[in-house]
């Protein structure tokens, strides 16, 4: 019976073809390797699961990395404010990277993160490259994916939210209240949240009998813009919406501002809902209602998760999705008589 060979830097840079501190430069993050060779080295260090050896010498740096691809908005603020809380309470603190990119990280972060110690990762709404995932996981440092873009790939860990249940129980809401022809604005298509609102939303409406209108489903982006374009675009079609149902908190105000700006009253002349329950919607006029998204809790879980996984513990699962619950306020009312 043949004796496995240990994976090591000098194994991996025999497969490759390459010399050993060619690949020590990509388990680093340096740039200065030929994409081409980087992504050879990256398929094998994924293939043999390559992890660097950590001296208890190196003990805890006390530092956990929350990576943002954006970070323009109150929603990114919330959780900022559930990974510090659960950092604080393990007595380590937070260093934030903003990529400006939802491609995920790439070989500039990953030099800075070289440079410096950590006791892990946790990625919101990004992508996750496989030689990311192959980098980190060389360096033995834990990584946890908040609302991920696409489908975490196997044995990767991941906190997200109930966003099927969540479009549900809004586009549920609106029906019990009388609608039948309810607007949807979702975020990118590409986004599984996004899918996954409209998804629910569509599946409200199928229970109920009612017909989904391909016209009443919009597609933009979380923000408030998107939301007052989209807003306009709904209001605009030759049989308005009573109602809309939008993917986010911010993009129910831009819908505010659309039915403000052609004369409608909010919730007298048409409904709105939102998703994220951010601090914001209870002081908006009228208050919103929206699906509570567990957004500090979300992230404090993964901060917890990925400082745990550094001390050698594995979670009990590897996907997590907590429950997203409805909150109704005073922006939804029957529909007015015609």
């Amino acid at each position: 019976m043949p004796v496995k060979r240990r994976v090591t830097i000098a194994l991996i840079a025999e497969e490759a073809g390459v010399s050993i501190p060619t690949v020590s430069k990509v388990i680093n993050g340096r740039p200065e390797v030929a994409a081409e060779t980087r992504r050879r080295v990256e398929r094998l260090l994924h293939k043999h699961g390559y992890q660097r050896r950590v001296s208890q010498d190196e003990g805890r740096a006390g530092l956990v990395d929350l990576v943002f691809a954006e970070i323009e908005s109150p929603w990114a603020m919330e959780i900022v404010r559930g990974a510090e809380s659960a950092a604080h309470e393990a007595g380590a603190s937070v260093v934030i990277s903003v990529l400006h990119t939802h491609a995920g990280p790439g070989p500039d972060w990953m030099e800075r993160l070289a440079g410096r110690r950590t006791d892990g990762v946790v990625i919101v709404a990004s992508r996750l490259s496989t030689g990311v995932q192959a980098q980190l996981s060389a360096r033995s440092l834990p990584f946890v994916v908040v609302d991920p873009e696409g489908e975490p790939a196997p044995g990767v860990a991941s906190v997200g939210a109930t966003n099927w249940n969540g479009g549900l129980a809004a586009t549920r809401h609106l029906l019990e209240l009388g609608h039948r022809r309810i607007g949807m604005i979702s975020g990118p298509a590409d986004m599984l949240c996004s899918q996954a609102r409209i998804d629910g939303y569509r599946a409200a409406l199928e229970t109920a009998g009612v017909p989904s209108a391909p016209e009443l489903i919009r597609r933009g982006t979380f923000l408030v813009d998107s939301g007052h374009d989209q807003g306009h675009a709904l209001l605009s079609l030759e049989q308005p919406p009573t109602a809309i149902f939008a993917g986010s908190d911010l993009q129910a105000f831009g819908v505010f501002e659309a039915a403000r700006q052609r004369g409608l009253r909010v919730p007298e002349d048409l409904s709105v809902v939102g998703f994220d329950d951010l601090p914001l919607s209870r002081s908006a006029w009228p208050p919103l209602t929206t699906v509570r998204q567990p957004l500090q809790e979300m992230a404090a879980l993964a901060t917890r998760t990925v400082l745990s996984m550094g001390r050698g513990e594995q979670p009990e699962t590897r996907r997590v999705e907590l429950a997203t619950e409805l909150v109704v306020r005073e922006s939804t009312a029957p529909p007015r008589a015609s």
